[in-house]
């Protein structure tokens, strides 16, 4: 199923907006730091249906405090992988301070990359990577900066395509249930310490 946030992001931003109205939504201090963008993926679908509300609502809150704290405008998660079922999770969002989080469930890359396809040609927009790179982050204006992998290093999630070409990548080898905030601000420190490369070679 498209996302209602990218679904609504032609009408709200506007597909294909300059880089000037993308940079105008971040402040300097954003913008100088570098990460802007983090995305945590891990998880099945059966394990995020197995959480309560109460139990996300206090996952969210704790992961996107540790976001907030770097200067992070959005905190997207996504499931690692779909499953063979075609079971669905539920939408969320919630604010962490100036983060904005966003739960996506789609654990299909090549779904989700052939949704924001139709959801252009549907509008009769024009595909463009940049048309497609802010319906396919939305609500987040940019690509991820971060991506925090829940698994082990020898094998890309599913769930992601277009997101892996200049995103960084932090692989944890936990699983969903054990992640704490610890993890994801061990996470942030080690993309500190790297050199960013944009899809290049060092």
């Amino acid at each position: 199923m498209w996302s209602a946030f990218a679904a609504a992001s032609c009408e709200n931003m506007g597909v294909g907006a300059s880089k000037e109205t993308v940079n105008a939504a971040l402040s300097p201090a954003q913008t100088d730091l570098g990460l802007r963008h983090v995305m945590v993926v891990g998880g099945s679908i059966d394990e995020w249906n197995g959480l309560s509300d109460q139990q996300w609502s206090v996952r969210l809150a704790e992961l996107g405090k540790i976001a907030d704290h770097v200067g992070a405008s959005w905190l997207t998660i996504r499931p690692y992988m779909s499953t063979r079922d075609g079971s669905v999770a539920a939408e969320r969002t919630a604010t962490a301070g100036a983060c904005l989080i966003a739960v996506t469930p789609q654990g299909d890359g090549r779904q989700r990359f052939v949704d924001v396809l139709q959801a252009l040609r549907t509008r009769e927009s024009a595909v463009t990577e940049q048309a497609i790179t802010e319906l396919i982050n939305w609500p987040a204006l940019v690509d991820p900066d971060l991506v925090v992998v829940l698994g082990p290093s020898n094998r890309m999630p599913p769930s992601m395509v277009w997101e892996l070409a200049y995103s960084e990548l932090v692989f944890l080898d936990i699983a969903w249930a054990d992640l704490q905030a610890d993890h994801l601000d061990q996470a942030i420190v080690d993309f500190t310490k790297r050199h960013r490369r944009f899809g290049g070679l060092d």
